[in-house]
């Protein structure tokens, strides 16, 4: 874990360029509406074609954006693969327009089933379930008012219709993409069968958004999976993945910039939600709500468009404790899970 996290390039490729990050491997951007404002994409050039590594969200910008690259960087060869390392919209987002000009999809199914039932569940007004969940989780009295008024986010408002076919990406799989043979090893817990890729001919590896820089990814316990342990599955994945790691390889995150420095980064990343579940166990000596957990986790003022993020990651962490024994819990007559460490 020597040397720490380094940064090979000191800047990330202007709208509609690219940065060659290794022989055949374009690194490029994709804009989000959200406070974390882009996903990075990448190509790698198959001879007689591109494989693209996630999409970004469909909308018109992006399409006119894909399209220039396609004119510009990607020298007008065909996109005939798209791997796609998780279901969140930012990744999958443009997958099925892909897939209409020809490509074919390759990602995991449970990305695949997760994005395209998620595409066909369309809702006008929260659900029951959904309204439920956020009572569980304390949500502030004004704000679940407000929510439960109002038309939730759809993901097929940012991802593409998604036509029936995948090819399956499995856990020790090995995938020749770019010139290079890539291991196939999962990650979990910021999604379910997240797909990381690691060449065996050199020091390149397709992290997605299980191992980032300078940001942690979002553990959430959703109304889908009310139960889940995110937290649990998202350590296990790290600490499995850190045998694979050295620090001279290169990670292509879905964010942020390429770093080296794996090992030191998997370590930090690991650490850090060990402490910050100690934190929060020492913080429920008193009975509080998940919502009521945001100082002790976050350390900084959550409000706008945080706070679902900050809710269901909160609620994971909550959930954690319960199942390993460190937390009790009991419903509120107000609906709410209160927690107390014992």
């Amino acid at each position: 874990m020597s040397g720490g996290i380094r940064y090979p390039f000191d800047a990330p490729p202007p709208e509609g360029e690219a940065i060659e990050v290794a022989e055949g491997v374009l690194w490029m951007r994709m804009p989000l509406p959200l406070a974390l404002d882009h996903v990075n994409v990448y190509a790698l050039d198959d001879g007689d074609g591109w494989t693209v590594v996630d999409t970004g969200f469909s909308s018109a910008r992006g399409r006119a954006i894909w399209q220039a690259l396609l004119d510009g960087p990607l020298g007008g060869k065909p996109v005939r693969r798209v791997l796609v390392t998780h279901h969140h919209p930012d990744h999958i987002g443009l997958a099925g327009w892909f897939q209409e000009q020809g490509a074919e999809l390759v990602t995991t199914r449970t990305a695949w089933l997760l994005a395209r039932m998620l595409t066909l569940d369309v809702q006008d007004r929260p659900t029951f379930e959904q309204i439920t969940y956020w009572k569980r989780c304390g949500m502030a009295r004004d704000i679940l008012e407000q929510r439960s008024r109002e038309r939730p986010f759809n993901f097929a408002d940012c991802v593409w219709p998604m036509p029936l076919g995948f090819t399956r990406l499995r856990q020790d799989d090995c995938i020749t993409i770019g010139g290079r043979r890539w291991d196939v090893h999962m990650g979990n817990g910021h999604a379910p069968e997240h797909a990381t890729l690691w060449s065996r001919d050199d020091n390149l590896v397709l992290s997605g958004d299980q191992v980032l820089p300078t940001i942690s990814s979002n553990l959430g316990v959703h109304a889908t999976e009310p139960e889940a342990d995110p937290v649990g599955d998202w350590l296990e994945a790290c600490e499995r993945l850190m045998t694979l790691a050295t620090p001279e390889q290169l990670a292509l995150g879905g964010h942020k910039l390429p770093f080296t420095g794996l090992p030191f980064r998997l370590s930090q990343l690991i650490e850090n939600h060990h402490s910050a579940l100690e934190r929060l166990e020492g913080y429920l000596s008193e009975p509080r709500t998940a919502a009521e957990c945001f100082p002790v986790l976050f350390r900084r003022r959550i409000d706008g468009g945080a706070y679902g993020l900050a809710l269901v990651e909160a609620m994971a962490h909550c959930l954690h404790l319960w199942r390993h024994g460190r937390a009790r819990r009991e419903l509120r007559a107000d609906g709410a899970w209160v927690w107390q460490a014992g």
